[in-house]
């Protein structure tokens, strides 16, 4: 299968491309995106085929019926990642709260965020890239919160490959900002910027689009690469999980073969919303895919009116920080899927020098067929936290943004999947406080209040990152990154 960009060709770059190139050098034609000429078909005939088999088993499958450029031994090994996770024989499960609610848990690997579904395997695949080409890599990163810990941890001591990894100051939880900052590896380098999480994605966008940074690495033999969901790698291994929710329904007995399902996914940058929407278009029967946000409600008013305008907008730091986002990069990939690289384009520019643009009723009608949209503020997300903890669940406040859009708009008589991105340790003085905590600040006090309340464990992975010594201490301005990263290589 080959690769084409979003915003067609400028005659420079390749027209299409391998899965191999499209990963190793995610930036297309006029600062576009890859995305797959086809979908492979995900019917009925294909889910009956996988009732019985393991999560490794169907994910291989998918990736082979993607016709990616990539050897056999090598998906062999980037599938054992899943061995390391906390039950290698169901790496994400599927937990009921609701008679016709369910929840992926996507959190169950190293770092307890649902990144690593994606960046395990897809950290090893682009490292034996990288190896057997003999080349040397330079992966980007900028975090929000869970990409940042799950990138360096894939990637750490891996051969012919360093990490910088961009992370807002003070944007997200100390656990995540703990993951980063005491990562030992001498591949890789944690740079805190002044600014927000667009801040820190801007930049990462715009260095990987810049003639005069690759120049500065070719004089190193360095080549440039991304780990964020601009990386169609990433999109390929999130779009596994929503057929293995589907599948995992029709082994529990809970709908039959056909039954339509709804999807609720808490969205930032829209690499997880994009997975489902890419498996629903190769035939998985999903009914809609229902987007929640918190107040950076972007998305909502994409989704409900087709307008995207950032002129009016602040950033606006909620509990829910991985999605505290303004430009969700994956966006555009929806739009080249809908409208073509034409309009895609003139969308995107519009975006990047008006600051943002509107959808026709036409174009706006053709994204409702597949998305409806809601957002839930801190002080619901922080009521639906205490009412599943009062019946032994425990959610972090991303996945509590979704009971909204699961309230909103799923009949009594369908099913729903709620996707669960990070698990509650990564966010412990937002759950402590819904649980009725007045008196805890720091996150070692309030995992111990919600483990001794709610007679919880808290994993050693999160229990030992504060004995850590903290390894990455730079923190500049958006304007010092570059040097900060030649400085690093």
């Amino acid at each position: 299968m080959k690769f084409i960009e979003t915003r067609g060709n400028d005659g420079c770059k390749k027209s299409e491309v391998e899965f191999s190139e499209a990963i190793l050098s995610p930036s297309a034609s006029f600062g576009g995106l890859y995305v797959p000429s086809s979908l492979p078909i995900f019917d009925e005939t294909f889910l009956t085929a996988h009732l019985q088999s393991s999560y490794k088993e169907l994910a291989k499958d998918i990736l082979k019926s993607f016709e990616i450029d990539i050897k056999d031994e090598i998906l062999d090994k980037a599938l054992s990642r899943y061995d390391e996770f906390d039950d290698p024989k169901n790496p994400v499960p599927l937990s009921k709260i609701e008679d016709n609610c369910f929840v992926s848990e996507l959190y169950h690997g190293p770092t307890r965020a649902f990144k690593d579904m994606a960046l395990q395997p897809f950290g090893f695949v682009l490292s034996a890239l990288a190896q057997e080409k003999g080349e040397n890599y330079l992966i980007m990163a900028a975090t929000s919160g869970d990409t940042g810990p799950a990138t360096l941890e894939t990637f750490k001591n891996q051969n012919n490959i360093k990490v910088a990894c961009l992370y807002p100051d003070g944007g997200t939880s100390d656990v995540q900002r703990l993951q980063m900052v005491t990562e030992e590896a001498k591949n890789l380098k944690v740079i805190g910027v002044h600014g927000n999480f667009d801040d820190t994605q801007n930049t990462l966008k715009a260095l990987l689009a810049s003639q005069d940074f690759k120049e500065e690495l070719q004089k190193r033999e360095i080549k440039l690469s991304a780990a964020n969901s601009v990386n169609f790698g990433r999109i390929i291994f999130q779009t596994i999980y929503h057929v293995s929710a589907y599948i995992e329904l029709l082994k529990k007995g809970e709908i039959v073969m056909g039954e339509e399902i709804y999807l609720v996914v808490p969205s930032g940058n829209f690499g997880n919303a994009l997975g489902g929407y890419y498996a629903m278009k190769a035939g998985l029967p999903i009914k809609k895919i229902l987007i929640s946000s918190n107040k950076n409600n972007i998305l909502t008013d994409w989704i409900e009116n087709g307008v995207y305008d950032l002129t009016t907008r602040e950033l606006i730091q909620t509990s829910s920080p991985a999605m505290d986002i303004l430009k969700s990069s994956n966006v555009e990939r929806i739009l080249f899927d809908k409208f073509g690289a034409t309009r895609t384009k003139e969308l995107m520019e519009l975006l990047e020098s008006k600051g943002g643009y509107s959808l026709t009723k036409e174009e706006l009608e053709m994204l409702q067929e597949d998305f409806e949209a809601t957002y839930a503020t801190d002080e619901e997300c922080s009521a639906f936290i205490a009412h599943y903890a009062s019946k032994d669940y425990i959610i972090d406040p991303h996945t509590a943004t979704c009971i909204k859009a699961f309230k909103e708009f799923v009949p009594d008589d369908a099913k729903c999947v709620i996707y669960s991105t990070a698990e509650w340790t990564k966010f412990a003085p937002t759950v402590a406080k819904a649980l009725g905590s007045d008196e805890v600040h720091g996150d070692i006090e309030a995992l111990n209040f919600v483990k001794n309340k709610c007679g919880v464990k808290v994993p050693p992975m999160i229990e030992k990152l504060f004995e850590k010594e903290i390894i990455h201490s730079v923190v500049v301005p958006k304007i010092g990154i570059k040097d900060e990263i030649l400085k690093f290589l």
